[in-house]
């Protein structure tokens, strides 16, 4: 059975419960990483995940809190003889050779060798036997990126829409998805206040609409603002408001098991 695993569902502001936005796509063949934060190989452990199991990782954009954890993780693998490959935007991945080349991390001494896949736009890459991948600009930052998951040997596909406010042609890609995880930065409230957040983010009840309209069976909310003051069940409400589909709010650490829609249906 395929599983995620969130080892961080906060924003760019960490608070004591939640970390920034990270999480794995776990299948019989293979470990994916989703963005790179900071604690990784700490996160890694109490999640119960041999950090050397990492073959593949997926960097949604360049923003610190999507990327900072990257030289740590291979500086605390340099002597292991490994390989890990990084899929990104070509802005993203170009950036994070240049991270790992600031603290000498692609030197003949690192074992861990990074091979860094720039993407295009709608076209599909092949990260294990079973398991597909396909990425869609976003408007956050020029170097953002959604991500589809297909997963053929058990009929799965996940949608990741990294950092990103309501996008129609986004909304799309998301319809009669098995899962989705959506940004989901705070309720409504907080962006009537900061329109500005519109260009950027999604709140939770334009992200409860949205799901709703593409038919989603079941989505995961994440990215959550860490430096304003409400609840998980304001988020829940909000969502609730339109979203009839089934519905789980992630904590850090916590694990999602992945069925087909055939199975669901049993």
């Amino acid at each position: 059975m395929s599983e995620l695993h969130f080892i961080g569902t906060g924003g760019s502001v960490a608070t004591e419960e939640r970390d920034n936005t990270s999480f794995l796509f776990l299948s019989q063949e293979n470990v994916v990483m989703i963005d790179c934060p900071g604690s990784v190989i700490q996160k890694l452990k109490k999640a119960r995940i041999d950090p050397r199991s990492v073959h593949s990782m997926v960097i949604t954009h360049i923003h610190p809190d999507h990327i900072y954890g990257l030289p740590s993780l291979v500086h605390s693998l340099m002597l292991h003889e490994s390989v890990i490959e990084i899929l990104g935007s070509e802005i993203t991945v170009n950036f994070c050779a240049s991270l790992l080349d600031l603290f000498h991390l692609r030197s003949k001494k690192v074992k861990c060798h990074v091979n860094f896949v720039p993407v295009m736009e709608g076209e599909t890459y092949r990260i294990s036997p079973s398991l597909t991948c396909a990425f869609y600009k976003v408007p956050h930052s020029p170097s953002s990126m959604a991500v589809g998951f297909t997963q053929s040997k058990e009929e799965i596909e996940l949608f990741y829409s990294g950092d990103t406010p309501r996008f129609p042609e986004l909304l799309q890609r998301m319809k009669n998805l098995d899962y989705l995880v959506h940004d989901c930065s705070a309720p409504s409230r907080f962006f009537e206040e900061y329109p500005s957040l519109y260009s950027m983010h999604t709140d939770s009840l334009t992200l409860g609409e949205m799901a709703q309209e593409a038919g989603v069976k079941h989505l995961i909310p994440c990215h959550f603002f860490g430096e304003l003051e409400y609840s998980m069940g304001e988020i829940e409400e909000e969502i609730r408001k339109n979203f009839r589909g089934e519905l789980t709010v992630p904590k850090d650490f916590s694990t999602i098991p992945l069925y087909s829609s055939t199975r669901r249906q049993i």
